[in-house]
């Protein structure tokens, strides 16, 4: 069973936004389930926190992992 991971992403304001995280992430971490509340700037991915980060980072966006 995966963990998950939680992210507070304050720069995701848009669809777009939402779009570019998602994609980012099923690349970095295939199979994975993301749930995203743009309203919240909350990100929640199954897996790897790091690699999570990394790639949400790479797609111009500035992370802040949160505790569960």
């Amino acid at each position: 069973m995966s963990v998950t991971q939680l992210f507070q992403v304050e720069d995701m304001t848009c669809g777009h936004c939402e779009k570019a995280i998602t994609r980012a992430l099923s690349e970095a971490l295939p199979g994975a389930a993301v749930r995203i509340d743009l309203k919240a700037h909350e990100v929640a991915v199954e897996g790897d926190a790091a690699k999570a980060e990394e790639a949400i980072r790479e797609a111009g966006y500035t992370p802040v992992r949160k505790s569960a």
